[in-house]
């Protein structure tokens, strides 16, 4: 009974949940969304499904199993959320740098991930007039231009001198943007800033190191509340791919 009352309001939750998300990305088919009208739908005939057979034991050793996991990958994301400052360098005035990951740009406007990740930099460089920027990313499908020259025209509309911008654009990926970008940097040994999304920043410094970087921390921007969830658990996955 207690098995069949948790599918069926896992179920109800995950399809209001999705719900919400369509609500706020303004379309319904977004990257992943529909993982909750999969575990909508699942857990609503599982709880059916329940109530005439019973609950198999080897499936509540998998859902235990899975649940651990899960926590496990979530812990080291959310700590991840919490950024560090950024090292001086080797001279104690030595150049440092940020790398701001790209988003998704539409046409040419850019999205609301990308403008919080901006704001974070923006806030960033001004407070530190020493640091350098580079912008990162390529064009994709519907982009009228690179993600890198939405970013670098932004920041500077917003009063960061060009000659503080450097714009990496030919990435498609959070791979690709800092093992490029770490080209744009000649000392292995320079502090570097990864500026992404807060849910983003641990696998982004992880693969950082795994790209060369020998001093990198992550510059944590906020993301839309009622989202945080959703990509808390789709970082969960994408974690579990790079391990």
């Amino acid at each position: 009974m207690l098995w069949q009352i948790i599918f069926l309001a896992a179920g109800i939750l995950s399809l209001i949940y999705y719900g919400a998300i369509c609500i706020a990305l303004k379309k319904w088919d977004s990257t992943f969304s529909r993982f909750w009208l999969v575990c909508g739908s699942i857990g609503i005939a599982g709880s059916v499904l329940i109530r005439l057979y019973g609950m198999p034991w080897i499936v509540e050793l998998l859902i235990g199993i899975t649940v651990c996991l899960l926590l496990l990958a979530e812990m080291k994301i959310i700590t991840g959320m919490c950024g560090k400052p950024l090292e001086k360098g080797a001279t104690g005035t030595g150049r440092r740098w940020i790398i701001v990951l790209g988003a998704q740009v539409r046409g040419r406007k850019i999205t609301d991930s990308l403008k919080r990740r901006l704001d974070c930099a923006l806030a960033y460089l001004t407070e530190h007039p020493d640091v350098h920027v580079i912008v990162s990313g390529g064009q994709g499908k519907g982009e009228e231009v690179t993600e890198a020259y939405a970013m670098a025209q932004y920041l500077e509309n917003a009063g960061i001198d060009r000659g503080r911008i450097v714009q990496e654009d030919v990435s498609v990926n959070t791979l690709e943007n800092l093992k490029f970008s770490r080209k744009l940097i000649e000392d292995a040994d320079t502090p570097v800033g990864i500026v992404s999304n807060n849910f983003h920043v641990y696998r982004s410094v992880l693969l950082a190191r795994r790209s060369g970087y020998q001093r990198v921390c992550g510059i944590a921007a906020p993301c839309k509340s009622v989202l945080l969830y959703h990509y808390l658990v789709r970082e969960a996955f994408a974690l579990a791919r790079e391990m």
